[in-house]
């Protein structure tokens, strides 16, 4: 569909920005270069302006003044009260989530559990649409459970999508657990997690969902459908700041049946004991290792706190407006320049991040980033991803960066970087 010309404006684009309902919280956040345009938050958040406070509480009071009582005072139980407040952006009960380690240790603890709990199966099936990371770690899981076991990976036809016929065929009696990242990490793709789910339970086996490039942006209803277990980081969309513990998801009715491959103190019953043989912790907090890292923990709960108070339902209605919006856009000046729309067309089938082809993607990253003061991302072979957090993106953003990119490519500016890879895009 042409977008009409009065949407090519920029008085059209502040006049969405008058009527967006969401608008107020971008105050919320530090805004340190008022002409920078940041469209990485898919992969750090911006930081709240109420977590610069609540950090220097937490060392000047709790820490500095406190010192080890702070256990006492609620560093102790942070884990399973911050993991409440992120139930309810995931649609879960509040002891069925916990905060713990990071994204990778904990798709090794679920999916190792999951396995274990399916014994005579022997199959992990993942897509090649999913995170690397997690795709790696099934493989090692494999491997350290010997010859007998293997990863499935299901390929994606055109690289952009799973059709659901595609994973149903690799749903075998031998499948134990079945891992997927909620929203494709590339292509910004958004998985029917109902349906999904419903298939391998059909095939008898567990199904892990990744939230990291969900949560907080778009409807998730793991209870709704049914989930067995997730995962989730607490940097893209929950702006906990970089490196922030994760998150993890155990249904309430699985905990007592699945055991964590890392016993570490912290879900050890009766941790103060110190009995040498371990006895499991009851409910999610089985799922947890080591000592809390309070201060991430402590940063992790301002962003939260302002996610519940806008609502995903008004976060997910502004995401749809603005990558729409963004692609609208694209379509008519950047279509004709040689861009690709590497994401759905569907709403209904995206997530909160826009995707863009060009063949010299990464040059052209590089200049945005250099000399036009736009920051999204790159992802090989030729993804500029556009990551819009509706909590504090404006449509004028998205309409500046789409003219500065546009800008690029007329004025060939890509095109004095070298080819090399840098070590971080």
């Amino acid at each position: 569909m042409t977008a009409a010309p009065e949407t090519l404006s920029l008085d059209y684009a502040r006049a969405l920005d008058a009527a967006d309902e969401l608008a107020g919280f971008r105050d919320e956040f530090v805004f340190d270069e008022p002409g920078l345009i940041y469209l990485d938050g898919n992969s750090l958040g911006r930081l709240p302006k109420r977590a610069r406070a609540r950090l220097q509480d937490v060392i000047n009071h709790e820490w500095g003044r406190r010192l080890i009582r702070g256990w006492g005072d609620g560093w102790f139980t942070a884990p399973q009260r911050l993991g409440a407040k992120v139930a309810r952006l995931i649609g879960a009960q509040p002891d069925e989530v916990v905060i713990a380690d990071s994204t990778s240790v904990n798709v090794f603890k679920l999916a190792l559990a999951a396995l274990e709990a399916r014994p005579g199966r022997h199959v992990l099936v993942t897509d090649d649409l999913n995170f690397p990371s997690d795709i790696y770690l099934l493989h090692g899981i494999a491997r350290l459970r010997g010859p007998d076991y293997t990863v499935a990976v299901v390929r994606s036809p055109d690289g952009l999508t799973l059709p659901p016929e595609a994973l149903t065929a690799a749903l075998t009696p031998d499948v134990a657990v079945v891992a997927l990242s909620h929203v494709a990490f590339k292509s910004g793709f958004l998985y029917d997690m109902a349906a999904i789910t419903d298939a391998v339970h059909q095939a008898g086996a567990l199904m892990l969902w990744d939230l990291s490039h969900s949560a907080g942006a778009v409807p998730v209803a793991l209870n709704a459908c049914g989930v067995d277990l997730a995962v989730g980081c607490t940097y893209k969309y929950l702006n906990g700041g970089p490196g922030a513990p994760a998150f993890l998801y155990v249904r309430r009715d699985l905990q007592a049946q699945l055991l964590n491959p890392i016993c570490g103190w912290f879900s050890q019953k009766d941790q103060f004991d110190m009995a040498l043989d371990y006895t499991p912790a009851p409910g999610v907090g089985r799922f947890l290792v080591g000592t809390p890292a309070m201060l991430s923990l402590a940063a992790i709960e301002p962003g939260l706190d302002l996610l519940l108070a806008a609502g995903i339902p008004r976060l997910r209605a502004k995401s749809m407006r603005q990558t729409q919006y963004l692609i609208d856009l694209w379509e008519a000046w950047l279509q004709p320049l040689g861009v690709t729309l590497n994401s759905p067309r569907d709403p209904a089938q995206r997530g909160s991040h826009v995707s863009l082809g060009h063949p010299d993607g990464l040059r052209v990253d590089r200049a945005l980033i250099e000399t036009m003061d736009v920051i999204p991302d790159f992802r090989y072979p030729d993804n500029l991803r556009l990551g819009l957090a509706p909590l504090y993106t404006s449509y004028e953003d998205i309409y500046e960066a789409m003219q500065r990119l546009r800008r690029v490519l007329v004025e060939r500016r890509h095109e004095q970087y070298p080819l090399d890879r840098p070590a971080v895009t």
